[in-house]
């Protein structure tokens, strides 16, 4: 019960009554999540592994059994399919190589993860549920497993498909969505439980779609040859008009001290003249 540790206040988490199939026996089990690996916490109940999600916090007062709960936040126990949980466990245990699809192993050598014994519980599920996407060998009463490629990509079709035909009941918008865009809804849900590398890009390369979050390469703008061409030609248009303008000047300028001179000449001779006279 490790997941309760820490944390204030009360919790209210609603989950399958199990007393329906008289097997009370439930576990919270710490996982590593199948998306980013990071340590979650799985409800394991009646044979069923759930998702914990967080609904809300709430500000009502609940009876559960003979007692009033204040305050608590509301989870919601989901089921999952322990593929997506199981996958990443499978796809490392396998040592896969370039050249080589890699190992077969037995059940208890992948289960067993160090610090995480919640895997052991998973143990009668694995045997069933992994065949789906595993090669098996079988020697004398024992099996070992290792992962396909091929079956793996399958199950992913098998997800996409049914997830697709059942967004469109669940919300308006997705059954107004076309084609290209459903399907890309339906492969970004897929994607908040599968690794990007090896499966998602591998599904979306089939699907011939964009990895989901992918960002878009970035392009730099450079002036198109006409922009450059009115550019270069108004700045040749301004030079001109300058050269024109201070040649203009110049030759005011040039005109103006020649009249100068003239006018001294003309004077020089008045005053010749008259000193003669």
């Amino acid at each position: 019960m490790a997941w309760w540790k820490n944390i204030d206040g009360t919790r209210l988490l609603i989950a399958p009554d199990s007393s329906a199939t008289g097997n009370n026996d439930g576990h919270l089990l710490s996982l590593r999540h199948p998306k980013t690996g990071h340590k979650t916490c799985y409800l394991f109940v009646n044979g069923v592994l759930q998702e914990l999600n967080w609904l809300k916090q709430s500000y009502r007062s609940w009876f559960l059994g003979n007692y009033i709960s204040e305050d608590g936040c509301i989870y919601a126990a989901t089921t999952i399919d322990p593929v997506f949980l199981l996958l990443p466990i499978f796809e490392e245990a396998r040592l896969k190589k370039a050249d080589c699809p890699g190992k077969f192993r037995s059940l208890d050598e992948i289960i067993f993860i160090d610090g995480y014994p919640g895997y052991q519980h998973l143990l009668p599920l694995a045997e069933n549920c992994m065949q789906v996407v595993c090669e098996i060998k079988e020697i004398g009463s024992s099996k070992y497993f290792r992962l396909d490629d091929t079956k793996v990509l399958a199950w992913l079709y098998c997800k996409v498909s049914k997830l697709k035909q059942t967004l469109p009941l669940l919300d308006k918008n997705y059954a107004a969505q076309d084609e290209n865009d459903a399907l890309t809804s339906t492969v970004s849900i897929l994607g908040e439980y599968v690794k990007d590398e090896p499966w998602l890009r591998l599904l979306c390369d089939n699907l011939n779609l964009n990895l989901p979050n992918e960002k878009a390469p970035k392009v730099e703008v450079f002036p198109c040859a006409t922009e450059s061409n009115v550019g270069s030609s108004t700045s040749l248009q301004e030079k001109s008009r300058s050269d024109k303008k201070s040649n203009r000047t110049g030759k005011q300028a040039k005109k103006v001290k020649l009249e100068t001179e003239s006018q001294n000449i003309k004077e020089m001779f008045c005053r010749a003249s008259r000193s003669r006279s």
